[in-house]
């Protein structure tokens, strides 16, 4: 599908997937989901289907309101050991997970959808990079705590090209960042 005449939304509030949109050079609207996260159960379904879940539920909520427009959804997820890492509740949570996530390999999982009512299209696929971090002191963790850069982030860490934090990743860099631009690109051609 070629959709270079075609309107896009972006169904997210996310920061960063605007930036890796535009960076990419894509002209889109934003329209953010409003579904309730909290609705949906993270025990005994799979972290890959999970955020497939939200991100089709985010660009369905959005579709609905606007059938002539390429809807993009997207939910990112950690996968550690099997359990869902989301966002962080408050500092304190965001510091177990910190402990957790940078003792040990774990997953990002971004979920993507691209809904197009008007032409009945609904794509959904899930993309999968492995971060292999390094060992944090416990100072490392208490300032990446005192920075709030931890908020409204999945895994409670964004991160960055040269990262201290992270040894080396498998996979795609931007599916950890939120928005997998290679799948991204795969799905819309």
């Amino acid at each position: 599908m070629n959709i270079k005449h075609l309107p896009l939304i972006l169904a997210s509030a996310s920061p960063r997937r605007k930036q890796l949109l535009t960076d990419a050079g894509y002209k889109f609207t934003v329209v953010v989901s409003q579904i309730d996260e909290s609705v949906f159960p993270t025990e005994n379904i799979a972290p890959a289907e999970y955020a497939r879940q939200l991100a089709f539920a985010k660009a369905n909520d959005v579709a609905d309101k606007c059938p002539g427009s390429i809807v993009i959804g997207a939910d990112t997820v950690v996968d550690f050991e099997g359990q869902i890492i989301g966002k962080p509740r408050d500092a304190k949570h965001a510091e177990e997970i910190t402990r957790m996530l940078f003792s040990k390999l774990h997953k990002v999982i971004t979920g993507l959808a691209l809904i197009y009512k008007s032409r009945n299209l609904k794509i959904v696929e899930a993309e999968t990079t492995i971060v292999y971090p390094k060992k944090l002191t416990d100072a490392q963790i208490a300032s990446h705590i005192k920075s709030g850069i931890w908020r409204n982030k999945a895994g409670a860490y964004s991160i960055r090209d040269n990262d201290p934090f992270v040894d080396h990743i498998d996979g795609s860099m931007t599916n950890v960042m939120g928005m997998p631009m290679e799948l991204f690109k795969k799905l819309l051609f």
